[in-house]
Order: structure tokens, then sequence, then C-alpha cells
């Protein structure tokens, strides 16, 4: 890929690799509140038209390089090869059906309709796909209907600590309301932290005495690991399993020099060429 195309991401499809939910769309601009601060009031914009962002809390934007190298704080070099991986492996290889149920989410913000236990065919079906096992997936899933431009969809569902709920199925995945991590407490001073719910399944049927051992968080979204500081203290060990690429292998380092002793990297029980937990379970089982 070379650096124009790359340029050309859409920022929008970057924040949502990043796991940032539009609070609200007005025209060709979507809002979010910004990365790089808490505060209630969406001043974060995505010119979509222009593909440039602007955050008006720092009185700052920039293009997609800009927006890699502030929320990463790398430099150009960095941010490009950030892209590059992502373009090749991840969340620009899209359907048909991604692309256009992307473009209702940005038009109108969600309903939800109801919520009810795991049950529907479809939403097994492909769970099953990804060879997780389905009694432990109604112990933490849920099935969610929802409504996006008068028409109704559904998708596996998966609540966070902050009542927004992560939805999942074969051709989408997103939040609805805010996005936030999911903490599972058994009374265990060792935590286990997660960048998904299918790696979190996936974990307990590779080791299924973990259940009832550890606490255990699910980021929901890499960029939630910068929310932890404060659970890190509740735990005497802290045992990371990210993803293995250039963003969970940067995100690991950074906290075994933070944490020190108390963390340590268990990666390697699925490092054998394997992306996360759930990628390792597909290739192996």
């Amino acid at each position: 890929m070379d650096i124009k195309t790359i340029k050309n991401t859409p920022i929008l499809t970057v924040m949502d690799r990043l796991g940032f939910c539009i609070i609200r769309t007005i025209n060709s601009d979507s809002w979010y509140k910004s990365p790089f601060r808490e505060e209630q009031t969406a001043s974060f914009k995505v010119d979509n038209k222009r593909n440039l962002y602007y955050d008006f809390g720092e009185g700052k934007g920039g293009n997609v390089f800009d927006l890699i190298m502030r929320v990463k704080d790398c430099n150009f070099k960095e941010a490009l090869h950030f892209l590059r991986n992502e373009f090749d492996s991840f969340s620009f290889h899209q359907t048909q059906s991604d692309i256009e149920l992307k473009k209702k989410e940005n038009q109108q913000s969600y309903e939800i309709d109801h919520i009810k236990p795991l049950a529907n065919f479809i939403l097994i079906e492909y769970l099953k796909s990804r060879k997780l096992n389905i009694e432990l997936c109604k112990m933490y899933l849920v099935e969610v209907y929802y409504q996006l431009n008068n028409k109704q969809y559904f998708g596996i569902g998966f609540k966070n600590d902050s009542r927004g709920i992560e939805i999942r199925n074969k051709y989408v995945k997103l939040c609805l309301g805010k996005k936030w991590y999911t903490s599972i407490k058994n009374k265990s001073n060792q935590l286990i932290v997660l960048e998904s719910w299918s790696d979190f399944i996936s974990l307990l049927m590779l080791f299924s005495k973990t259940e009832n051992q550890f606490d255990f968080i699910i980021l929901n979204s890499l960029s939630m690991l910068n929310k932890l500081d404060a659970v890190y203290e509740e735990y005497e060990k802290v045992f990371l399993a990210l993803d293995n690429d250039e963003a969970g292998t940067k995100a690991t380092q950074k906290h075994l020099e933070i944490l020190g002793a108390k963390c340590t990297d268990i990666r390697y029980l699925y490092n054998n060429g394997s992306k996360d937990l759930n990628d390792y379970l597909l290739r192996n089982y």
C-alpha cells in the first residue's frame, strides 16, 4: 500500500477499529467524545467528505496520519506501519454488506427493541463457525434486536460495565451506547485482561479451571486498556492476554514496564502464529 492510498483510509473506519463510538451524525460530520480526555459532550468531529478530523477541545486536527500519531503517541513512520498492517489484516477487508451497514450506522442513532437469552439459530451458527462452546456462550452473551433507520437488525450482545452493549454478527461489529470494558469478578486477587469476548470464551474452553480462579477484564477495544490504572491496584497479579499484533505487543510491553513484577504476558499460550486466543482455537481444534 502506497502512502497516498493509506492517507485516503476513512477516518471513520479507523475510529471504529480503535473502538470509538459515534455519538451523533450531522450531515457529513460524525461526532465523538474525544479519545484524548474524559468529557460529557462530544467535541471531536470527523468530516467524512474531506476525511479530516478536528478536536475542538485541543484546537487541533488533521488527516488519518495525524490522528494515529496523536492516539498512539508515535512518529509518522510508526503510524504508516500501523495503518499498513491494519489495512492488510483487519477491518478494511469489508464485504459489501459491511460497507452498506456502516453507512447506515452513521446516519442515525440506534434504538434497542429488546434483549433476550441467546437462542437464535443464525447467531448460534456464527458462534459455531468460530468453534465456541454454545453453553458457555449462553452464560455470557445475549441476543439483541435493535433498529437503525427504521429497519430492524439483530446480533450477539455482550454487556459492558457502562451499560453499553457490544454487538457482533457475521457482518458487523459495533457498540450500542458507551464504549467501555467488561469486568467479571470471582473474588480473586489475580486478573486476566483480554481484548474480546470471543477470546474470553476461548480461554475458558482451552483452560477450564480459569473460570472460577481468576477475575477478568474484557477490554472490548484495546483503547480501554488505559482506563485500568485503578483496577490494577486491586490485584496482586495481572496477566495480559492481548492480540499477537503490533498494537497488542506495544501495549503489553508498556504495561510490563509500568506494572513490573506483578504483570505477566501470557501470549506464549497461543504464540504459534495465531492472532489471538480464538484464532488459536480455530487453528488447533
